[in-house]
């Protein structure tokens, strides 16, 4: 069976499923569940949410450029941003899916060759979109492991990985 190699969504099966049971946990949280953290000097589950959508925003969207009429990435960026009121778990939903679909769009789009493209930050750092994509894997799993922790360690249901 030969592999569709064109595109790069193959390479990231998987990816999908783990945004899925994000949304899906993270949209059943009340408020007073979103607000739930391991201790106090650790981020509460609604901040770790928006750190994940901030992380997929501000590198698809403000480092690679991706979605650029999308201003409302702009705002979402910044969500995990210190003094920034709670977000309420429809908000939460709504960042998660929207940055994923400007994800999966990149990855339906992009072939092998284009990893190889470089992009630099506005401090003057450069990272290819394969070091990018590999970082908003690892950003996603870290995080989205540290909510699903967090709301086990409170007695909520965590999803089978």
């Amino acid at each position: 069976m030969a592999i569709d190699t064109e595109h790069l969504s193959r390479f990231y099966e998987g990816w999908d499923r783990y945004q899925d049971l994000l949304v899906e946990v993270v949209g059943q949280l009340s408020d007073e569940q979103l607000a739930l953290q391991a201790s106090p000097s650790l981020r509460p589950v609604w901040t770790l949410a928006a750190h994940i959508i901030s992380a997929r925003a501000g590198w698809f969207h403000h480092v690679m450029g991706e979605a650029p009429n999308r201003t409302d990435f702009d705002a979402i960026h910044d969500w995990d941003v210190d003094d920034q009121p709670q977000r309420t778990a429809a908000e939460l939903v709504h960042g998660l899916r929207e940055t994923w679909e400007m994800i999966a769009q990149c990855l339906a789009r992009w072939t092998p060759d284009d990893l190889d493209r470089q992009f630099t930050t506005r401090d003057g750092n450069t990272f290819s979109r394969q070091w990018i994509l590999w970082h908003v894997i690892e950003h996603d799993l870290h995080h989205g492991g540290e909510l699903f922790f967090t709301l086990g360690m409170h007695g909520l249901p965590t999803p089978e990985l």
